[in-house]
């Protein structure tokens, strides 16, 4: 019923970082922490097993929009009765030194949403570090979720309607 209601969309932007630019100034590597676009070897998400940052990146993109599809809890969303839209969650994260992740942020129109996000996110497994000039640092990560909530099929409000009648 939930992929009749809701069509889940999870665009993984790990070339974009809210309010960060491909040119980082020194300062990132003196304060530990390196947007994921520029960082020199990429955190490695588990199970992502390949050679070039370019397929890291794509690999840990993959693997957390997998994450966060399958561990999103549909059931709260729906409780919302939000009208048919777009939803939009802007989710932040570091991955620290150690491949925790940490500072798990989000924004979104409703409280439920974001708390849903920051739930799911805080939840990602544990990775391997990425590295800046061959020493672990802080990895800055954004995500952004969109939802689709769409109008309900004519069954949907006919089973509905017969649930308020009982």
């Amino acid at each position: 019923m939930f992929k009749k209601i809701f069509t889940i969309l999870i665009i993984i932007s790990s070339a974009f970082s809210f309010a960060q630019s491909e040119e980082v100034s020194e300062s990132h590597a003196t304060n530990d922490n390196v947007p994921f676009a520029v960082i020199e070897k990429v955190p490695v998400y588990p199970d992502c097993d390949f050679n070039t940052n370019l397929e890291l990146k794509k690999c840990m993109s993959t693997k957390i929009s997998e994450f966060v599809s399958m561990h999103f809890n549909l059931s709260k969303i729906e409780a919302l009765n939000l009208p048919p839209n777009v939803y939009r969650v802007s989710v932040q994260f570091k991955i620290d030194k150690e491949g925790n992740v940490v500072g798990v942020r989000a924004r979104a129109a409703h409280p439920e949403i974001e708390a849903e996000a920051v739930r799911v996110v805080s939840n990602l497994p544990q990775m391997e570090p990425g590295k800046q000039k061959g020493e672990a640092v802080g990895v800055l990560y954004s995500l952004p979720i969109v939802f689709k909530i769409e109008p309900p099929t004519q069954n949907e409000k006919k089973k509905k309607k017969r649930k308020r009648k009982n």
